[in-house]
């Protein structure tokens, strides 16, 4: 009878630690104010301090990809635009947990590779058409967001991003020096 009551109890232990575990990866698509305005996002999470009850807090490596291709025609002229924006940032995140839903924040640093690529352009009277060019900037951010445990190793989550390049100036006019983005995605807690 001791062991019928043991087994269920350590298997009940061995599963609902892996809920507590903290460490999550995760997939988003990605909404933001700039061209290129859409894109998708990783991130891979761990947590800290997991001894604390009901509060959640952890180390954030997150990384974003964005690229459009645009055929833009303008007073009579006409080029091939190639936007691409590679950002890679680190975050320290706290967050809550109120049963099913999960509310945090967080603030961190990252660098964003930003490039412009402009091709066959026609009929350009005076070199009206942009030129090509590439920037590196630094920057820093503030997240706020919401992940729901539907299961407890899959959780969907939205979350919004404030960036300001403050630390250091974009020299491209198409590079805004403060950006949000919105996300949407889904993580696995090991």
């Amino acid at each position: 009878m001791k062991r019928l009551i043991t087994l269920p109890l350590l298997i009940v232990a061995i599963f609902s630690v892996s809920t507590y575990a903290q460490f999550e990866i995760g997939a988003s698509y990605e909404l933001r104010d700039e061209d290129p305005k859409n894109g998708f996002g990783l991130r891979i999470q761990k947590g800290i301090f997991e001894g604390l009850p009901i509060v959640n807090l952890g180390l954030r490596l997150h990384g974003s990809y964005f690229s459009e291709e645009n055929n833009v025609s303008e007073n009579n002229f006409s080029y091939s635009e190639d936007l691409t924006n590679y950002d890679v940032g680190i975050a320290a995140i706290g967050g809550v947990s109120l049963g099913l839903l999960e509310p945090y924040v967080g603030l961190g640093l990252g660098t964003q590779d930003y490039k412009r690529a402009i091709s066959d352009v026609q009929n350009d009277p005076g070199n009206a058409a942009p030129e090509s060019g590439e920037e590196s900037s630094l920057y820093w951010n503030m997240l706020a967001g919401a992940k729901v445990t539907i299961i407890p190793m899959l959780k969907p989550f939205v979350e919004y991003r404030y960036s300001s390049y403050e630390l250091e100036k974009p020299e491209l006019q198409d590079v805004n020096s403060q950006t949000g983005r919105i996300m949407f995605g889904v993580s696995i807690s090991f």
